[in-house]
């Protein structure tokens, strides 16, 4: 059986802190577009949000990314941080972690790590947030008929509002422990 855990959600769902925790937890490999996107962003001296705008009538740049997930089809125990990686691997275990916006805004906000997404207000970090995912689901959905809008489409749906990325993990841990099983 596959053991690949692809974790997909909002802007400052956890994603990464999660992420890093199930690979210490289980022992898997990571591997995440964040890091890509935002590498490539610096190569073409955008922010984040510009480079998905840039994407809307640049489809080589997701191509770019999105054929470092299609190829790990056949691997097994990593954890995939991608939008799209529970498309791509269809046969992952599949998270999709929720939040609120200010809950994302808050986080996003206060993160040292993104440096390509700086934003002079909150209203401004909230606005360019829904217009990320917005041009992020639109592209998708263009490219390949992906949904993410969809919460269907994924095993687990939890919500990173209001609790600690510990408990996420748990709650995952579980889920998935649980889908093995049934799945062997």
């Amino acid at each position: 059986m596959t053991k690949i855990i692809t974790i997909t959600g909002d802007l400052g769902s956890g994603k990464s802190t999660v992420s890093d925790i199930l690979c210490k937890e289980l022992g898997y490999d990571y591997i995440y577009t964040g890091k890509i996107q935002r590498q490539i962003a610096t190569k073409y001296n955008m922010t984040t949000f510009e480079l998905n705008k840039y994407s809307e009538t640049h489809p080589e740049i997701d191509h770019e990314i999105d054929a470092t997930f299609k190829s790990l089809s056949g691997s097994k125990n990593l954890i995939v941080d991608s939008r799209l990686a529970w498309f791509f691997i269809p046969q992952s275990f599949k998270v999709f972690l929720k939040t609120d916006l200010d809950v994302s805004v808050n986080r996003i906000s206060t993160d040292n790590q993104r440096s390509t997404e700086i934003y002079s207000s909150k209203e401004e970090a909230a606005q360019k947030i829904i217009a990320r995912k917005e041009s992020e689901n639109k592209r998708y959905m263009d490219l390949y008929g992906a949904d993410c809008t969809n919460l269907n489409n994924f095993n687990l749906v939890v919500d990173t509002s209001f609790i600690s990325p510990e408990k996420v993990s748990e709650i995952i841990l579980s889920q998935y422990k649980t889908w093995i099983n049934y799945g062997e």
